[in-house]
């Protein structure tokens, strides 16, 4: 908790600011004080209960100061309340993970004393997060001073309210302390060591760090490809007939590697609580809009959206949207075909020095414009899928990465594909994979590291100029801290990152036999991409929410098709080599029912061991057991305590719903 800073509310009690409410400059003021109450409100008659009072602003000069600034906290025994609400889990006294309840509070291993310290900033504000989420609307009919912006039962209030613009953002500040000695232990000691996994879930939650999991895990999964290629390279760079050695490597290193990282995810995810965590019933997403109606699970009025009319706008102009920009990246493709040819017609008549470098722009050119393709479909893709008016975020974000997906594997893959198997070139693939990958490695860096240091740079030379004309060496006050971190960028979550690691991913396992130095090209690029993305999170963004998560969700199930196509697109490769063929100097068809049969055996090889290793350990399955067991026998003693108590008082009703009870847990 942030106790170095503190403010008072307006009942005159102190509390650590964790997050902050900014509301639009000309909201009206019946709006903000209802807002306010129903914050300050106690749970019983529909409130938040929580701490909140308006930003005292600070010497500003010229500037234009926005007074509708609000810092939000609670009281130490809302926030265990809140924990029990959000089902988090903590380490129990005999070492087990155990969702927190505040009856067991001293059962838990690290609360002592009457709890400080036993939750971490990052979930007291996933808790008031939660809170304000949940705040809805009683028997208003519009958000006051807004005839309107229409409320209903059971609306959340934050949500209506950012939708309309009237909240501009809500984000949870920085611990300043804290995020020092985490910036040093991450990214500002340059030193070969693990990452610090669990300071970044205790400092950022459970998403974040299991995203630097996997891109550090994705890494050392590469040293191995990584030193088998060098030599590979050094030894073998024009002998394209033994890259069937290598091929036969990605195949069982793709599978291996994604079974293990489930292993290890969830070994991460049960140390962080997260495994077990049962999954929070999912609301509306703010953009989500319908016709007003009953939700027939919550019994809650909210907009309903016919799902015939959804499927219609994803058949009708989705689909048809994605198929002509793939149809679009092809055109595209051909054309760089055009002046691979043009460049080799210019060498091939007077070769010379700068008609050797002339082979390689073509490729170059090819790269950037695949990356500036791809950012223009992304934001299409955004707003399409936001156009189809999905109820849920989750299946918002599915729909967004499906699209994402196919567009970027098209338009990065695709003329690879054409050049190893309809051109059956190899000199040529393995030139265009590297230039690809290459430049494509060039520009990231430029545009998540050096573009990001510059202009944080611009943007806090003024302030940290003011602060130390005005503070000195003093602590920096709450309102100016506030004020830099509301200017800093919005941290906008980890689909691009995942997004970049899966098509490396991509360049490894599809085609790295041709090209044996991509396996230590993409190491290098994720080891600046440790710091660069550690260095962004620490003083480009502001501090995301914690994200409670268990696995890298859809991610994984792309990573695993990826792994499906490696296996064709390598088995193939091996079946082109002038090896496999001398086997089969007379029948091409026999060739071609070797390399199927043999692909399929490789698949259902894969398919097998996804069985033979359970995504969890052993002796975290045995825990869980043991913590259902316990459950269940608990609430087995529970009940049959109420049934002697019923016995006793004579309650028919009851007994019939004990016996039903009884019924369904055996």
């Amino acid at each position: 908790m942030q106790k170095s800073l503190s403010v008072y509310d307006s009942d005159g009690s102190t509390f650590a600011p964790l997050v902050v409410i900014e509301l639009a400059l000309e909201t009206k003021e019946e709006a903000i004080a209802w807002l306010l109450n129903r914050v300050r409100d106690k749970q019983q008659y529909g409130g938040a209960e929580l701490l909140v009072e308006q930003l005292t602003p600070g010497a500003q000069g010229t500037e234009k100061v926005n007074p509708n600034v609000y810092v939000v906290g609670a009281s130490w025994q809302r926030l265990l309340y809140g924990a029990e609400d959000v089902g988090l889990f903590k380490e129990f006294n005999d070492g087990s993970m155990r969702g927190f309840t505040y009856a067991n509070k001293h059962n838990f291993k690290e609360f002592q004393g009457d709890g400080d310290g036993f939750l971490s900033m990052a979930e007291c504000q996933y808790i008031i997060k939660h809170e304000l989420d949940n705040l809805r609307a009683k028997d208003e009919a519009h958000v006051p001073g807004y005839p309107k912006m229409k409320l209903y039962p059971g609306k959340s209030v934050i949500r209506r309210m950012q939708s309309k613009g009237i909240l501009v953002q809500v984000f949870p500040l920085h611990e300043k302390e804290e995020l020092k000695r985490l910036s040093f232990s991450w990214y500002k000691n340059i030193k070969l060591s693990f990452q610090p996994l669990d300071d970044i879930r205790h400092y950022f939650g459970e998403g974040m760090a299991l995203y630097f999991g996997f891109l550090e895990y994705f890494t050392l999964a590469l040293i191995p490809m990584a030193l088998i290629g060098i030599p590979y390279y050094l030894f073998d760079w024009e002998d394209y007939d033994k890259f069937t050695v290598f091929a036969g490597f990605n195949l069982v290193w793709c599978t291996v590697i994604l079974e293990l990282w489930k292993r290890l995810s969830a070994s991460l995810a049960y140390g962080w609580g997260t495994l077990s965590r049962k999954k929070a019933f999912e609301e509306p997403r703010p953009g989500f809009h319908g016709v007003l109606g009953v939700n027939p699970v919550t019994g809650r009025a909210e907009p309903l959206y016919s799902n015939a009319k959804r499927q219609l706008r994803i058949y009708l102009v989705s689909i048809p949207f994605v198929l002509l920009c793939l149809y679009l990246s092809l055109y595209v493709m051909m054309i760089y075909f055009d002046m691979e040819g043009w460049a080799l017609m210019i060498h091939d008549e007077e070769p010379t020095f700068w008609t050797g470098v002339l082979l390689f722009i073509p490729s170059i050119i090819y790269a950037v414009v695949i990356e500036i393709m791809n950012l223009i479909y992304r934001y299409a893709a955004e707003f399409l899928t936001g156009w189809e008016n999905h109820r849920l975020k989750s299946t918002f974000q599915n729909h967004l990465v499906l699209k994402v997906l196919v567009f970027n594997f098209f338009n990065c893959f695709a003329s690879l594909f054409y050049i190893a198997f309809v051109m059956q070139d190899m000199v040529l693939l393995r030139q265009s994979l590297a230039t690809l990958l290459i430049t494509s490695q060039i520009l990231n860096q430029i545009m998540e590291a050096f573009l990001p240091y510059w202009l944080q740079r611009r943007r806090n030379k003024k302030a940290h100029k003011r602060m130390i004309k005005t503070m000195g060496d003093k602590e920096l006050p709450l309102s100016e801290q506030v004020k830099l971190e509301a200017d800093m960028s919005t941290y906008l979550g980890t689909f691009d990152d995942y997004l970049e690691l899966f098509l490396l991913f991509g360049y490894v396992s599809l085609f790295s036999c041709v090209y044996p130095l991509a396996a230590v090209l993409v190491v290098l690029n994720n080891v600046t991409e440790v710091y660069s993305d550690a260095f962004k999170m620490c003083t480009v963004f502001k501090r995301p929410f914690s994200e409670p998560a268990a696995n890298i969700g859809v991610w994984q199930l792309a990573f695993e098709a990826m792994s499906v196509i490696a296996v064709v697109t390598n088995c193939a490769l091996i079946g082109m080599s002038p090896q496999v063929k001398s086997y089969f100097p007379e029948s091409e068809t026999q060739l071609i029912l070797w390399v199927v049969g043999f692909e399929h055996f490789l698949l259902a090889s894969k398919f097998i061991l996804t069985f033979v290793i359970p995504d969890v350990p052993k002796h975290i399955q045995i825990k869980l057991s043991r913590l259902e067991f316990e459950s269940l026998e608990a609430l087995k003693k529970r009940v049959n305590k109420m049934y002697k108590e019923t016995l006793d008082e004579e309650k028919p009703q009851t007994s019939v719903w004990i016996s039903w009870v009884y019924e369904v847990y055996g």
